[in-house]
């Protein structure tokens, strides 16, 4: 009977110690990375990063070059391999075609969060995605192009129109200090045909403003549709930077993909 009772008594210590082992690997958080879009840098993404890492997940902005498709999205790439552990990859904007091609060949991405932002067909372009539905008015409020000495054109939009066109809902003293700190884009970025996307082989969420002026509503839609979005989320006349007018949506959107199976 002694040896009986030493022996369960064995057991559950092992149960316990194996349990212990096992639950911190269980709560384990993905990683989200924040991948800001043309005409923004990654403080727009403050609000949103501020609820998930109260929520305990570890957030990282990365700094999007806005130079090409393919060389932006190794850029992103690079920081995937260096995390340990799952990732959840979250593009605004042009920041959506740098995701799709980002979580290919990384077997740690978990899911894709397209915050207003492009799921590009191979070989489509941002350009022709934004001009396919009517409703963008962005081609109105973009500034004189400025030459690059190695070719090309970059692209900012007209400080005076910010406001209006991309951040009509963050209120008027912010969108004037985020129409200072834009980041321009190269016209090659938006030139350029994606490749194979990551959304057909990863869960992808959508969430965007009904009164986006930069990509038409409509275009959204179709590109979450098309992407057999797991959940799609439209904020009522939430502009182009629905994550810095809406950030508590965006991010319960992330977390949602974040938990899920």
């Amino acid at each position: 009977m002694k040896a009986i009772k030493h022996l369960a008594l064995a057991l559950s210590f092992a149960g316990a110690a194996v349990g212990a082992q096992a639950a911190p690997a269980a709560a384990v958080k993905p990683t989200v990375i924040l991948v800001h879009g043309a005409f923004a840098d990654a403080s727009s993404w403050n609000g949103v990063a501020s609820t998930l890492r109260a929520d305990g997940y570890r957030v990282i902005g990365a700094a999007n070059p806005l130079r090409s498709v393919q060389g932006d999205a190794d850029s992103v790439s690079n920081i995937v391999k260096s995390v340990k552990g799952p990732v959840v990859l979250v593009g605004h904007s042009y920041g959506g075609s740098v995701i799709s091609a980002a979580a290919n060949g990384n077997a740690n991405v978990k899911s894709l969060v397209y915050v207003a932002a492009f799921a590009p067909e191979a070989g489509e372009t941002a350009l022709e995605l934004s001009g396919r539905y009517p409703g963008g008015t962005l081609g109105q409020a973009l500034a004189e192009p400025v030459p690059l000495s190695g070719g090309g054109k970059d692209f900012t939009i007209q400080q005076e129109k910010f406001h209006k066109q991309f951040a009509a809902d963050v209120p008027k003293a912010e969108a004037e200090l985020m129409a200072v700190a834009q980041r321009p884009i190269a016209e090659a970025a938006l030139t350029e045909k994606s490749g194979a996307p990551a959304w057909k082989k990863l869960p992808s969420y959508f969430i965007y403003g009904s009164g986006d002026k930069n990509i038409p509503a409509a275009a959204l839609g179709f590109m979450a549709e098309r992407a057999h979005s797991r959940k799609t989320v439209v904020v009522p006349g939430a502009s182009h930077v629905v994550m810095t007018s809406h950030p508590q949506a965006v991010a319960a959107l992330i977390e949602t993909a974040a938990g899920a199976q």
